[in-house]
């Protein structure tokens, strides 16, 4: 894990997180958005949605089959990605267990109102925001990790 004080962390591709403290833990506070594996060979994408559902190697998409998401969301990516050796999260950094989302949870309050304190939120409490829409209310981001509804 990065040392504490960090207020970003940088991938392969150059693409730079904001890092965001939680409790004990440290998270990006951005999608993933890389298209290498840690080693330099590229992920593949560009795949149907036929093709996708049959693949037993990574890949990664966009969400909505839009390029223009990729800003905004991040990329999509299939467990043999996540789960290869080479790495798809920056040095040092990992796709986070069970575990550590439980512990997350469990520091936000449980799972009846972690989901609302990790959800982008442009002002306060808000009913709706640019992109959570109902029944998805309850946003507030008291956490600063700012999730979004991409995938």
């Amino acid at each position: 894990m990065l040392a504490w004080g960090q207020d970003t962390v940088t991938d392969i591709d150059g693409n730079i997180y904001e890092i965001v403290q939680i409790g004990d833990q440290l998270w990006m506070a951005e999608n993933l958005k890389v298209t290498h594996y840690n080693d330099g060979t590229e992920i593949p994408t560009g795949y149907s949605d036929n093709d996708w559902a049959g693949l037993s190697t990574g890949a990664y998409a966009v969400y909505g089959d839009n390029e223009s998401n990729a800003d905004t969301y991040g990329y999509l990516y299939n467990w043999y990605a996540v789960d290869d050796d080479r790495g798809v999260c920056p040095a040092s950094w990992h796709v986070p267990t069970d575990g550590e989302y439980t512990a997350l949870s469990d520091y936000l309050g449980g799972t009846s109102v972690a989901g609302g304190k990790l959800k982008e939120c442009t002002e306060g409490s808000c009913p709706e925001s640019e992109y959570w829409y109902s029944p998805n209310t309850g946003a507030t981001n008291e956490s600063g990790f700012t999730g979004l509804p991409g995938g």
